[in-house]
């Protein structure tokens, strides 16, 4: 272990002097003006951040150790032999540890891990029973985002007369948001009796949920041309106009018919803003998927079809039981599952995802 350790140090050397080099830039007068560039910088240095950290830790639990070893190899006191020793045992412990978690910091990260995150939510099978589970699943999402205070905005919720919603689209704004809810990405499968149910049978219904980066900058030009942008009044249930100012904006883009609405402000120019920065995030995600040639593949893994049996976890009120079928793990405590406590599905998928990159490794 000692000497995969040394090769970690030598590793992560690059990696430490390039933050030490970032930290220095991002305080300088001229970076700090061009402020595309300071975040572009900043950014960088956050993602090294921690990598940097453990090098030095491992560097000094490297140093002790071979200072350790020296001073045993001059000690004659029985005593002070004994006590080398247990320290020495003790720092290879650590530098076992640090080693592992050095390995998991240097598997291939997705880039937009620090970024906010998007999310879609959609009935899928199961009628106004399903859009009712669509709800709930949202605000089991606001519930998560207040516990790790993040700020959430409900950028289109349209609402069904019985109370559920067709859709919703919601930014989690956070660091770290999308390094998390982006294994929420799926179908989830609902089962329980509906309040509209006169003879008790259990019914099962889906939702759809996809996650997404917010993102900033792009490396594609979106031209006017391509776009149509209408307005038209902020609608509550039943149709009803909240709103006698047409506010809400729906933009399409016309060569891959992707349409985004956004009705969240009382400003049509806040809105516009919105729905542009929603409708980037749709198209880097396309064209992300496209270069690694897996578009069809990777939509069906995010939502599928929606089908019943495309299900990434099920709630089952009658048992009060929430299986992620991914990871294998049950939680029964579903009211505390759906007021937002789903870390323990979340840490195990990144666990799963950990484990299957350092076996490939």
């Amino acid at each position: 272990m000692e000497d995969i350790s040394k090769e970690l140090l030598n590793k992560t050397e690059k990696s430490k002097v390039r933050f030490d080099e970032l930290t220095d830039l991002i305080s300088r007068p001229e970076i700090i003006a061009d402020n595309r560039e300071w975040k572009k910088l900043v950014k960088e240095r956050n993602s090294l951040e921690n990598l940097a950290y453990e090098h030095e830790e491992l560097k000094k639990l490297l140093d002790n150790l071979n200072s350790c070893e020296n001073d045993l190899k001059k000690e004659k006191d029985s005593e002070m032999i004994s006590l080398f020793k247990n320290e020495i045992e003790e720092l290879k412990e650590k530098i076992d540890k640090k080693v592992e978690d050095i390995k998991i910091l240097l598997l291939p990260k997705d880039e937009n891990d620090d970024s906010n995150a998007i999310l879609e939510i959609r009935p899928a099978a199961g009628g106004e029973e399903s859009a009712l589970f669509a709800l709930e699943l949202c605000r089991m999402y606001s519930h998560y985002a207040e516990k790790n205070r993040w700020k959430v905005e409900y950028i289109n919720l349209s609402e069904t007369g019985l109370g559920g919603i067709k859709e919703a689209t919601i930014t989690i704004n956070g660091k770290g948001a999308f390094s998390r809810l982006k294994y929420e990405s799926g179908v989830h499968r609902v089962q329980r009796v509906p309040e509209t149910e006169s003879q008790g049978r259990i019914h099962t219904s889906t939702a759809t949920v996809a996650v997404l980066p917010e993102v900033e900058d792009v490396d594609f030009e979106i031209l006017d041309k391509d776009l149509r942008i209408d307005t038209y009044h902020s609608g509550g249930a039943g149709g009803q106009n909240v709103n006698k100012v047409e506010t809400a904006i729906r933009i399409t883009y016309l060569p891959l018919n992707i349409v985004v609405t956004c009705q969240d402000e009382r400003s049509q120019l806040k809105n516009k803003e919105k729905a542009f920065n929603i409708l980037k995030s749709k198209l880097y995600d396309y064209y992300q998927e496209q270069k690694m040639n897996e578009l069809d593949a990777n939509r069906k893994s995010q939502v599928g079809r929606g089908n019943r049996n495309e299900r990434i976890r099920t709630y089952n009120y009658p048992q009060g039981r929430v299986t992620d079928h991914r990871c294998n793990v049950t939680s029964y405590d579903l009211p505390g599952v759906l007021n937002g406590n789903i870390d323990e599905f979340i840490d195990a998928m990144i666990i799963k995802e950990r484990t299957e990159l350092l076996q490939q490794a």
